[in-house]
């Protein structure tokens, strides 16, 4: 019975994630949401609003944290993992948010493409698609 609950709250949080996802334009300040969906290798930085678009990121970025966090528990059920992915996440954090900051602040049409994907490492659970399978293979090997 315990690891069809673990299986379930795993499920319920990957919903989770995903309602961010389907949710992003009404729940977080990101004028870049539409900016990269058009051709924006050919177009100016949007109006921004710097101070704001930096908390939202870092909420974003705190929500994905704590639900991937969350499955990555249910997953192992071992706090030393958490520890160490509470680490790699706060880490990753100001590695991405100082060129994040740099990108926002310095809008150059040639940084567009690699402001992208620093942005989505910030938006996005992708620390959760690279441990889980590291953990998972950590596990095997043990």
């Amino acid at each position: 019975m315990n690891n069809v609950v673990s299986f379930l709250l795993i499920v319920i949080l990957v919903l989770f994630l995903i309602l961010i996802r389907a949710f992003e334009n009404d729940l977080f300040y990101d004028p870049y949401l539409t900016f990269f969906k058009n051709d924006y290798l050919y177009i100016d930085s949007p109006r921004r609003e710097i101070a704001k678009l930096v908390l939202f990121t870092t909420i974003r970025f705190a929500l994905n944290t704590l639900i991937s966090l969350g499955i990555l528990y249910l997953s192992f059920k071992d706090k030393g993992i958490i520890k160490f992915s509470s680490l790699i996440y706060a880490v990753a954090y100001l590695l991405l948010l100082i060129p994040f900051l740099y990108f926002v602040i310095n809008p150059n049409q040639e940084d567009y493409y690699l402001f992208f994907n620093v942005r989505r490492f910030l938006i996005q659970p992708i620390g959760l698609i690279l441990l889980l399978p590291a953990f998972y293979y950590y596990k095997l090997n043990r």
